[in-house]
């Protein structure tokens, strides 16, 4: 039976009259580990509603019953600092279109219990009911600071259960304790509770005398210490930090990228070969089913083993104890834009690939520095734009394309710090005072394999839901376009670009980039394609000009696909050519890396942020590439 009446929440994720339990605690102290433990698979990943703060739902199955499961963000008090503590008190409450939850499991760091307590203390005074459980005893009992839960449960005077969510230990014994706890129905606790600050500490210190006896004389040095003597070294630890860094940019590129390949590769190559045989009827229905449908399908699953190995990486990362410390090595840096060093890990996966970056900034805690580094991550520069780099530094500057190569990556790290330093005076004026970091180091632990690869499954998952849908739509919307004529003369699918709609399209836009130096049809039906992904700016541009697959390569920029660009920028910028290249190449730098990227952000931050990104983003393309086609006309 449910305590309280429970209001579905949205997606009726929580359906009315199923129990609902919610898992608070502080940062790191296994709380969603042991979500993963208690759900399973059977979890979906929601925004709180009205704000972009992220929350796990899921089903914990006892028996017959089946119980709601809410992972809360992690949270040193009631009295919220930021909007992610802000949703867990709401919901604590009963404040939150929740609704509230039928009983409070407190995770408890058993090496550090007082501070613990003091979460505890707040949670008893909302009168939900409440089971104490108790992690990291392992490590208390290094430390010598291990609790008596019996002198706990008595002191606190709620359900204590000792838990090890990694090994599965203890799971039983709390799903006894809940189960007792929603039977009985108590839904204000018997004891009394503390109403103020002075009342929580002396409660906090008399629980916590009662449980934990005298520390050491001399403090145990555990194995966390003396690792953290090397990586929290102010000399050493820098270069640890890029080493691992240097690792996670190294697996979105030369490990993923194969992997990708060769995904895109077999829905490109035999499933449309064989498909295309296959299918009865007009050409236009095989085009329509192979070229728009299956191609949708297909570049929505080649991102599936990018994002599986980036988020096992940061998982084993974040599950080990490293990524805390690796925010603390990169705080002061990233402090200037408003960001802490939590902000290094997604953006430095931006510059492997955006999209995985986007689902990274799930590692930090605070929403609203999470959302300023979704709006950053944008401007990194991924790989797939490296292809139109080349092809356009090797054709016009052909002495001098890896300087230039090199400048554009160089341009987008300061178009990063830029574009923080502009959001932080604007949009995000709350955190132009960026305290140092604080946050408490958990202890060093060897991954679980299973709760790693649950975690990594519930992302990849969230990620084919939610942005899967709307990639596949825009691929098959490209696609008519691409095949309705628009002239007289030519069948549906079997028609020239450029006597396209899709054609007329781009005939339409070219002008709007006249002033940078680029009005021409064929530059601008490119550049439209690449914002559904920047790995076909090339091709487009090739079939522009009806070239085949081998001339659009762009390890051949001389070929005839860099002689045609190179006639068509002279005449478009009025014999300006290379500062109009310089002109397209910043502009492919700055706008929309990708409809993926787009997608993931809507999904991660909602449609109003991303809407706004991609406006912004080709606002800043534009002026950027016409300040450098006016200032470069006038220098060439």
């Amino acid at each position: 039976m449910s305590c309280h009446d429970a209001a579905p929440s949205p997606g009726d994720v929580i359906a009315a009259g199923t129990p609902a339990i919610a898992l608070v605690g502080n940062p790191n102290s296994g709380k969603s580990t042991l979500f993963n433990a208690l759900t399973g698979a059977r979890q979906t990943v929601m925004n709180a509603p009205g704000t972009t703060v992220e929350l796990q739902t899921g089903s914990w199955r006892r028996g017959a019953q089946r119980i709601a499961v809410v992972d809360l963000p992690g949270t040193y008090s009631l009295v919220p600092r930021s909007p992610d503590e802000q949703v867990a008190v709401d919901y604590v409450h009963g404040a939150s279109a929740l609704g509230r939850p039928d009983l409070a499991v407190v995770v408890l760091d058993g090496a550090a219990l007082a501070r613990s307590l003091y979460l505890l203390a707040q949670v008893r005074e909302t009168g939900t009911p409440t089971v104490a459980a108790v992690t990291m005893l392992d490590v208390a009992t290094a430390r010598g600071v291990r609790p008596d839960l019996e002198a706990l449960a008595d002191a606190a005077q709620v359900p204590v259960v000792a838990l090890d969510p990694r090994s599965g230990t203890g799971l039983e014994a709390l799903g006894g304790a809940v189960e007792r706890m929603l039977a009985d129905c108590r839904c204000e606790a018997d004891a009394p509770h503390p109403r103020d600050d002075d009342d929580r500490f002396a409660w906090t210190q008399r629980v916590h005398a009662a449980a934990v006896p005298a520390p050491p004389a001399v403090p145990v040095r555990s194995v966390s210490d003396r690792i953290d003597r090397l990586l929290l070294h102010p000399l050493l630890g820098v270069p640890v930090f890029l080493a691992v860094m240097w690792a996670v940019f190294q697996l979105t590129t030369a490990v993923a990228s194969p992997l990708v390949g060769a995904v895109g590769g077999f829905f490109d190559g035999p499933l449309a070969t064989w498909l295309r045989g296959a299918l009865p009827g007009p050409a236009w229905v095989s085009g329509l089913v192979v070229d728009g449908v299956l191609s949708g399908v297909g570049t929505v699953l080649s991102f599936v083993p990018l994002l599986a190995l980036v988020f096992v990486a940061i998982g084993l990362l974040e599950d080990s104890g490293y990524l805390a410390r690796a925010a603390f090595v990169a705080d002061r840096a990233l402090r200037t834009i408003g960001l802490d060093g939590r902000a290094m890990v997604p953006l430095v996966i931006g510059f492997g690939c955006n999209v995985p970056a986007m689902g990274a900034t799930r590692t930090m805690p605070d929403a609203r520095r999470r959302l300023l580094t979704g709006l950053l991550v944008p401007l990194t520069s991924c790989p797939a734009r490296l292809t139109v780099y080349v092809l356009v530094a090797g054709t016009f500057f052909p002495r001098a394309a890896g300087t230039v190569v090199f400048g554009l990556y160089v341009l987008s790290g300061l178009l990063v710090v830029l574009g923080g330093l502009a959001l932080r005076t604007t949009a995000f004026r709350d955190l132009r005072r960026t305290r140092p970091l604080v946050l408490a180091l958990p202890a060093y632990h060897v991954p679980r394999l299973r709760s790693l690869l649950l975690s990594t499954w519930t992302r990849v998952a969230a990620f084919v839901r939610g942005a899967g849908g709307i990639i596949a739509g825009t691929l098959v919307v490209v696609w008519l376009l691409s095949a309705i004529p628009v002239t007289g003369g030519h069948a549906v699918g079997d028609v020239p670009v450029h006597e396209s709609a899709y054609g007329r399209l781009a005939d339409g836009i070219a002008p709007v980039l006249a002033p940078a130096g680029l009005d021409d049809w064929h530059v601008a039906s490119a550049l439209t394609t690449g914002f559904v992904a920047k790995e076909v700016v090339v091709g487009a541009l090739a079939q522009s000009y009806s070239l085949d697959a081998a001339d659009a390569s762009a390890a051949s920029p001389s070929g005839a696909l860099g002689d045609r660009l190179r006639d068509t920028l002279g005449e478009s910028s009025g014999g300006h050519a290379t500062a109009a290249a310089l002109a397209f190449l910043v502009f492919v730098l700055a706008y929309t890396p990708c409809l993926a990227t787009v997608a993931e952000q809507r999904r991660v931050f909602g449609a109003r942020w991303a809407v706004g990104a991609v406006g912004v983003q080709l606002a800043v393309a534009w002026l950027l590439a016409v300040a450098v086609f006016q200032v470069g006309r006038v220098l060439t």
